[in-house]
């Protein structure tokens, strides 16, 4: 079977003024030596297996696309109740990791997290029922977009307060640790969040506990409408490091197994005791909250979207995607349904399950 044509193809970008690498010859990965692994996509064909993988996999990243794509049509209809970003761009970051965890290791997502929510499992009936602030929603309506959770399938949550669910994965990884459990916790942010006080007290934590806890940035480049390399003097990987943390960055973030596999490995270390942090590179399409796009701010120009775009399975791959589309559209036009025939709360309702 041939391979994908700009899909699973290796794509180096140049290095930044906060790009350093490490030098040849650096100490082996271990607990308190970590170094940098590199990650290389096959160029090569894909075996039966992987093509079998890749299927299954695009299939989820495209359904994540085509519910916010809905999104976008919906909202200037008011029908959504709640602000929402979009994760259009990042969708193989999201698949690509929750696929490489066991089912019952636990999430701890962003206020970006429709696409953990659902790569994870969660209802698509109750997500939008969650948008539209009905009661068949995720959490009765109240919650919205940016606190999306979903228990029973492992997506513990998500917060609009920027790093605040990372201690929440660092304390579900300690109770696994004191359990025995084999599961795992994964703390998910942006690379804003790396900014916080709480971020680096929890890689502090996490590395003197050895708490089996995998921090995984999506590393879009963007905080807001702020570069990263305006704000951070450091490298994430390198100053995680400093606290004895062994490190990974996948730079082909729209290369779902590239980011399967990374995270296969990054799991399996930290089941064997240890924390670990997985930086994969990616894209946000769309503006920082909104449908829209932001490219008339000045902040940023089109053309890193558009490279990006060159390289998205989803675009690329058009044959794949009008094979699943019809499926895909039936499945969110009945979880649109749904929210819609769901009624709103009631006035007795309105403090119920409220902290």
């Amino acid at each position: 079977m041939a391979a994908r044509a700009g899909v699973f193809e290796r794509h180096e970008r140049p290095l930044g003024r906060h790009d350093r690498r490490l030098p040849d010859g650096a100490a082996s990965v271990s607990s308190r030596q970590p170094r940098e692994l590199s990650v290389s996509p096959p160029g090569e064909r894909l075996s039966v297996k992987d093509e079998a993988i890749y299927r299954r996999l695009f299939r989820t990243a495209l359904l994540i696309r085509l519910v916010e794509e809905r999104i976008i049509d919906l909202y200037p209809s008011d029908k959504i109740q709640s602000p929402v970003h979009l994760s259009i761009g990042q969708e193989a970051v999201a698949v690509g990791v929750c696929d490489g965890l066991k089912p019952d290791d636990l999430v701890f997502a962003t206020y970006r997290s429709h696409g953990f929510y659902i790569a994870k499992g969660g209802s698509l009936d109750a997500m939008f029922a969650e948008l539209y602030g009905r009661k068949g929603g995720v959490s009765g309506g109240k919650a919205g977009s940016m606190h999306l959770a979903a228990p029973e399938v492992g997506l513990m949550g998500s917060s609009a307060v920027v790093a605040s669910t990372i201690p929440h994965a660092v304390g579900a990884g300690l109770s696994f640790k004191r359990r025995g459990a084999s599961q795992i916790a994964v703390a998910v942010f942006g690379d804003g969040a790396t900014e916080e006080g709480v971020y680096h007290e929890s890689l502090n934590f996490a590395a003197l506990m050895k708490v089996p806890v995998l921090f995984l940035c999506e590393d879009n480049g963007l905080a807001v409408h702020s570069h990263r390399p305006a704000r951070q003097s450091y490298r994430l990987t390198g100053h995680a490091a400093s606290f004895g943390i062994a490190t990974r960055r996948v730079e082909e973030g729209w290369d779902v197994l590239a980011i399967r596999r990374a995270t296969l490995d990054a799991a399996a270390r930290v089941r064997a005791g240890e924390p670990f942090v997985l930086e994969i590179a990616t894209s946000r399409y769309k503006e920082h909250v909104g449908v829209g796009e932001d490219f008339h701010f000045n902040y940023r120009t089109s053309d890193g979207v558009d490279a990006w775009k060159r390289r998205d399975p989803l675009i690329v791959d058009t044959k794949l995607a009008a094979a699943l589309r019809p499926e895909i559209d039936r499945e969110i036009e009945a979880a649109v349904a749904f929210a819609e025939a769901s009624p709103a709360p009631g006035r007795a309702e309105l403090l119920t399950d409220v902290i």
